[in-house]
């Protein structure tokens, strides 16, 4: 398993584009296969397989067996925000590596809890630590036999953790107060009050235990910082490391972070908002000016009146859902902003005509539920025989983008008419409980499929494999998505749903501006590249 990590001066640009002022560069990246650190075996090999497990929200183990069915393996707890990297070793020879080559190797030295320490100095004048943990007490024995390779002892068991020291003697304090502990999961818990949502991540970690065992060296990045409360500022350290795409990193010392976001948009409604009061539970009785209404009356009477079964029963989640909710935002308009009821009621008619295709799952390509992934897909992909029909709906791209048209058009059609509620909740619910799960003890959906509440913003792409990782793709519609679930929570009267998507569009508010919409002094993004203003999907 090779481990790479790449500094700001390590970046390469792309050209300049003239035509924005102050011609930013049109894209940065990070070199690839800089592999500065590998972790191996000697029995690793040809036959070499690799397996997971333990898939959760924020976590999965990968695995390294020489061979299929080996009780020997390199298991590597993988969790967002690690300190370290780990390997946990079962009866291997342990193998460190490096394509940079090493320049220096100190002689192994033994901690009073059992950690095996070295300091590694490579080619690129790069500093990393690296600390072994037997589970019987023996050395690893790790000694250098060429300017590439470390090998240790035979048949041992035990965990490896590597971590890149920027700090010269503090970093290794530092380092050294957290080694012999590592994650292997973590669970968030959350709770609001008035407008304040209050949020935690709490790991369960393994290695060294007992009272004095070390607390987890986590890193945070810049919008958790911000959100720290109670005792988390205080475990902040001076320890840094930069991210690939969200500016600066710093370590943390703590088995669990407290963070708070104190502005929720608990007053937003269906109507237009502002954010600011007294705009009394987002009301739809704003009032508009009377010249405005003269304007938008005869357009709406005739917008209204278009075949709304015809625009939203296409072959496309993503296209039927705008449809929808482009027309129950109409029909909410004229219905409440206009005053104009018995118009409205015409288009809520329709509305309902073509929202039923789709309940009722007599769409163009109907919903299916995928076994091997746990959710409601598109069946488009399958009769076409093309993974990208319909964005790659079936294959669990941009799920929030789709379904989040259908829980808005849902959330006005039953404010409108709470009756309509009784033969379409659980249809809806059953949307939200494919993107957005709040429960680990649901066994039909993974927990938040979609959101992801360390990075504090969604993922779009699904199973799809991509060069450069996954993206973000739509601002927007990401924060659309959380205002849908916020909104049809309220109108089903589900609190805790309307307050997860209350706390979901405040952190995102803080992640959207720290790294995709680019205001001038933003820091998160290379300032050859802050001019762009977006960072793109």
């Amino acid at each position: 398993m090779a481990i790479s990590h790449v500094d700001a001066d390590q970046r390469v640009f792309g050209p300049r584009d003239t035509e924005i002022p102050g011609s930013p560069v049109r894209f940065f990246m990070n070199p690839l296969a800089v592999q500065s650190i590998i972790l191996s075996a000697a029995e690793l090999g040809n036959s070499t397989v690799l397996t997971t497990d333990s898939l959760q929200a924020f976590s999965a183990n990968a695995n390294l067996l020489p061979y299929t069915g080996s009780s020997s393996k390199i298991t590597f707890p993988l969790i967002q925000g690690m300190g370290f990297v780990t390997g946990v070793y079962t009866n291997l020879q342990p193998v460190v590596q490096s394509s940079v080559f090493f320049r220096s190797v100190s002689s192994g030295s033994v901690s009073s809890n059992g950690v095996w320490k070295y300091q590694i100095t490579l080619e690129d004048n790069k500093h990393w630590l690296l600390y072994a943990v037997p589970s019987n007490g023996q050395d690893p024995q790790l000694s250098l036999v060429s300017d590439a390779e470390l090998r240790g002892t035979p048949n041992w068991s035990g965990y490896i953790q590597v971590a890149k020291n920027p700090a010269a003697s503090s970093g290794e304090y530092i380092h050294d107060n957290a080694a012999g502990v590592y994650p292997v999961a973590m669970d968030i818990t959350a709770s609001t009050f008035s407008q304040t949502g209050t949020y935690r991540f709490q790991w369960t970690k393994a290695g060294l235990t007992g009272i004095n065992a070390p607390k987890l060296l986590m890193y945070a990045l810049p919008h958790h910082i911000e959100s720290f409360a109670g005792p988390t500022p205080f475990a902040v350290t001076p320890l840094r490391l930069q991210t690939t795409t969200k500016g600066i990193a710093t370590a943390v010392i703590a088995d669990y972070w407290t963070l708070v976001e104190p502005s929720l948009p608990v007053d937003m409604g269906f109507a237009p908002w502002n954010g600011s009061p007294p705009q009394a539970q987002g009301s739809a009785k704003l009032p508009l000016p009377a010249a405005a209404i003269n304007i938008i009356k005869p357009i709406a009477a005739s917008e209204i009146q278009q075949n709304m079964d015809e625009q939203t029963n296409l072959d496309s989640m993503y296209f039927s859902g705008k449809a929808l909710s482009k027309f129950a935002t109409l029909v909410y308009t004229v219905h409440e902003m206009l005053n104009e009821p018995d118009l409205a009621r015409l288009g809520l008619g329709q509305l309902k005509l073509a929202f039923a295709k789709f309940s009722t799952n007599q769409q163009i390509y109907p919903l299916v539920y995928d076994t091997a992934w746990s959710g409601i897909v598109s069946s488009g992909a399958y009769v076409t025989g093309n993974p990208g029909q319909d964005f790659g709906n079936t294959c669990y791209n941009d799920h929030h983008f789709h379904y989040a048209y259908f829980i808005h058009a849902a959330a006005i059609i039953a404010y409108l008419d709470p009756q309509w509620l009784a033969l379409n909740k659980e249809f809806v619910n059953i949307l939200v409980r494919d993107a957005a799960n709040p429960s680990t003890a649901d066994s039909y959906f993974p927990f938040s499929r979609m959101f992801d509440w360390f990075h504090g913003h969604s993922w779009a792409k699904g199973l799809f494999e991509s060069a450069d990782g996954k993206d973000e793709e739509s601002s927007s519609e990401d924060a659309f998505f959380a205002y849908a679930i916020k909104m049809w929570g309220r109108v089903i009267g589900d609190k805790s749903m309307e307050a997860r998507g209350n706390l979901m569009l405040a952190i995102m508010s803080r992640t959207l501006r720290n790294y995709f919409l680019l205001q001038d002094d933003n820091v998160n993004q290379p300032r050859e590249f802050v001019g762009n203003k977006v960072t793109g999907i």
